[in-house]
């Protein structure tokens, strides 16, 4: 079988990092994205992972543009080969209460956390019917599912991303791809630990689990996901929080 090419976007970060190393360790053929500016970063990074033994391409591009995700597959393609499995992973956040909220935070977040799963999906997704295989992964948050103070931009974005996934795993399901969304609670990753200790704690506390999920701990499930078995699950969202919000 041809090794399948596997796109991480937002793959040199926290939780993406661990995306990509997943992936990677599973037999697939990875490229991680990385935001233009990061470029230095992304480079040193795909340094680290050769010292681990882990090979991965890199690809630039600003996932809130719809003209940059197209030239970045574009890129991808004809680099590598045809994209059969995305991880929209990318995301930012801009924290404020509503009432001190700007347009421009708003916007921001939006673009990247939501317009972004658009923006690439909709380069891929041809391809993926063509060959009748595909897996679309989006990486969503607890707080699409239950709101939080300060990230009404933040968690609209999120849950729009579970209805991006109901929809399109609809559309798609007859050709052999499934369309799923897994969303995170609280990851020890380096903005986590940059939290003051004191918060971190009362964080904790909430949790029924009493601490919080590791990035490898995502990417584990991602991996599944992706797995050939995997091929009769399609349009479900995926809870890794520690039982902070339960649902069914």
């Amino acid at each position: 079988m041809t090794q399948r090419i596997a796109f991480v976007t937002g793959g040199i970060g926290g939780i993406g990092s661990s995306i990509s190393q997943e992936l990677a360790r599973k037999g697939f053929k990875v490229v991680a994205g990385y935001y233009p500016p990061e470029k230095d970063l992304a480079e040193k990074w795909q340094a680290k992972q050769r010292e681990q033994g882990l090979e991965f391409e890199l690809a630039s591009g600003d996932v809130s543009s719809y003209e940059d995700c197209e030239k970045m597959i574009k890129d991808i393609e004809s680099r590598v080969g045809p994209i059969d499995i995305l991880v929209n992973c990318a995301g930012i956040t801009r924290d404020k209460t509503f009432r001190k909220m700007e347009l421009g935070h708003w916007q921001a977040v939006m673009a990247t956390n939501l317009n972004s799963v658009f923006n690439v999906t909709r380069q891929v997704v041809d391809g993926m019917l063509e060959r009748n295989w595909g897996r679309i992964i989006n990486i969503s948050s607890v707080n699409g599912q239950r709101g939080q103070f300060g990230q009404t931009n933040y968690s609209a974005a999120k849950a729009g991303v579970h209805g991006f996934t109901m929809a399109l795993a609809q559309e798609v399901a007859r050709k052999g791809i499934t369309v799923n969304t897994i969303s995170p609670g609280y990851i020890a990753t380096e903005m986590t630990q940059a939290i003051a200790e004191e918060v971190r704690q009362q964080i904790v506390a909430q949790i029924p689990a009493g601490r919080m999920g590791t990035p490898e701990e995502v990417a584990f499930l991602v991996g599944i996901l992706c797995d050939e078995r995997a091929g009769y699950i399609t349009g479900v969202n995926y809870e890794i929080n520690g039982g902070l919000f339960i649902s069914f």
